[in-house]
């Protein structure tokens, strides 16, 4: 039985009707073998090749048949045999209905922006920004659906400006039939900004509705031209209980229950980590390891699936978020959730000194003299996380967080600083008084320099009170010692030192 015969053979048996198909194939078979009949060729036949196989040397080739492949394609598409192929469980799971999407319901619920958006029935340009496995993709799907737009899908990572041009084109086609469309833009934030602004003109003049995804803050990712014509729309990770939810569709999808006791179901909840497509990944897992009349529990779930790796980039906002929380719980005196971050970064893999950079950088800023000790700490564990490396130089490094954490906290030498920064940008290069200049030459020696000066050891407490500021600017208060820790020791004395400024600049 020839190609064409075993394919009419094929689509007979599931139902379908060819005869215009089947006419066409007999007319091209007809043709293809009247003009090769002399040509002798093997049984085995490897069509569109350009050579012969490796493994078959000296077969000879038979020319290729115009569009074989093509129409392959076309009869396995006419057969339906695509639905037979394997989906993976989040695909055959992936909702019909905006109704049926898990999470969001800020955006989806009855008072959801979006469904307030499809009532109105206008839906806009949008950017969804979440983490994946949120539903990004499906709710745009859906949204094409209900709003009758032709969905086009395309994802910035393959695509360039010449299949952009051809989408839109396509698209302006569409409008002048009637018909919108709504282009969905996986990874926007992967253009550039040239390609970025490639969708104003489409977008302004209604040729298409974008809808752009993406996983990173808009706000650093995407042009403020672009921004400024969509609305962004944060989508959130998924709670337990929208994932205890898929979870349950899973097990009626698959007509079976996981074999999980509760604990590792539970365990494998926070195994997916707010990510809907991971868990039903995991799910799948189970499935797969599953023998006949099994139950895991949560050292065997352990054993044969991964977690979900964290979602976190050293070169995006999630490293940024992270480290501002750990530097903003020391700062709070809360070294449990200090810590808390600090596992966080560690384990999503963050380079150990450079947080312990940012602790140094703790010390100095918000404990400063307050507690002196903090910075030597600091220090001491970046040392010791050179000297050990992971993980056991980590523990210093969490020794020094907890310290840092329950130190008393003073910005006083920071906010001195600032203040002196400011003064010496404003006044420009004023000269100090002359009696605390060196006088090395005659010369200065005869204009005052070094004049009176006033060796503060020789004087009684060892101060003498003299004038340090220049003349133009006059004496400034920059460091407000506060009444904690070390600091309450310094703010005493300089009250002290105020008070015998006074008697010696003005005895009476």
């Amino acid at each position: 039985m020839d190609v064409i015969s075993l394919f009419m053979a094929l689509l007979s048996s599931r139902g379908i009707s060819t005869p215009s198909l089947q006419a066409q194939g007999e007319q091209r078979r007809s043709s293809y073998f009247n003009n090769h009949r002399d040509m002798p060729v093997k049984r085995v036949v490897y069509l569109n090749c350009s050579r012969p196989p490796r493994s078959c040397p000296g077969l000879r080739m038979a020319p290729a048949w115009p569009r074989f492949e093509s129409q392959m394609t076309d009869l396995f598409a006419a057969a339906n045999l695509e639905k037979d192929a394997p989906h993976p469980l989040a695909d055959r799971l992936r909702p019909q209905v905006l109704a049926d999407v898990a999470g969001q319901d800020h955006l989806l619920g009855p008072q959801g922006a979006l469904t307030r958006l499809i009532a109105s029935g206008t839906l806009g340009s949008l950017i969804f920004w979440g983490p994946p496995g949120t539903g990004k993709t499906t709710v745009a799907r859906l949204l094409a659906r209900e709003t009758k737009l032709a969905f086009v899908q395309i994802s910035a990572i393959f695509s360039g400006v010449g299949d952009l041009k051809k989408v839109f084109e396509e698209a302006r086609g569409r409008r002048k039939a009637g018909q919108g469309t709504l282009l969905f833009v996986d990874e926007v934030h992967r253009f550039n900004r040239a390609q970025q602004d490639s969708f104003l003109p489409v977008m302004e003049d209604g040729t298409i509705t974008l809808i752009g995804a993406t996983t990173e803050n808009p706000s650093f990712e995407l042009n403020a031209s672009l921004l400024s014509r969509a609305r962004v729309m944060s989508f959130h990770t998924l709670d337990a209980t929208a994932l205890e939810k898929l979870l349950v569709r899973a097990e009626t999808c698959e007509a079976r229950a996981l074999p999980l006791d509760p604990d590792a179901r539970l365990s494998l909840v926070r195994m997916a980590d707010g990510d809907g497509r991971a868990a039903l990944s995991l799910a799948e897992e189970v499935w797969r390891a599953a023998k006949p009349g099994e139950l895991f529990d949560t050292a065997m779930l352990a054993s044969i699936v991964q977690r979900r790796a964290p979602v976190y980039d050293k070169a995006r906002e999630s490293h940024y978020n992270l480290i501002s929380a750990l530097h903003k719980s020391v700062r709070g005196s809360d070294p449990d959730a200090a810590l808390y971050y600090l596992a966080r970064m560690l384990d999503a893999g963050e380079d150990p000194l450079f947080i312990a950079r940012r602790v140094v950088r703790m010390a100095v800023e918000d404990i400063g003299l307050a507690d002196p000790q903090a910075l030597a700490v600091a220090l001491a564990a970046k040392d010791a996380y050179d000297f050990l490396g992971s993980p056991e130089g980590e523990l210093a490094i969490a020794n020094a967080v907890i310290y840092a954490a329950t130190a008393p906290k003073s910005n006083a030498a920071y906010a001195a600083f600032e203040g002196a920064t400011r003064l010496a940008k404003d006044h420009g290069s004023l000269m100090p008084p002359k009696i605390i200049l060196n006088a090395p030459t005659k010369l200065m020696k005869k204009e005052g320099y070094g004049a009176n000066y006033a060796y503060d050891h020789d004087e009684p407490e060892g101060f003498s009170g003299q004038n340090y500021w220049p003349e133009a600017l006059g004496r400034q208060t920059l460091y407000r010692p506060v009444d904690r820790g070390f600091e309450r020791d310094l703010r005493v004395r300089l009250e002290h030192w105020i008070e015998l400024r006074k008697q010696r600049n003005d005895p009476d």
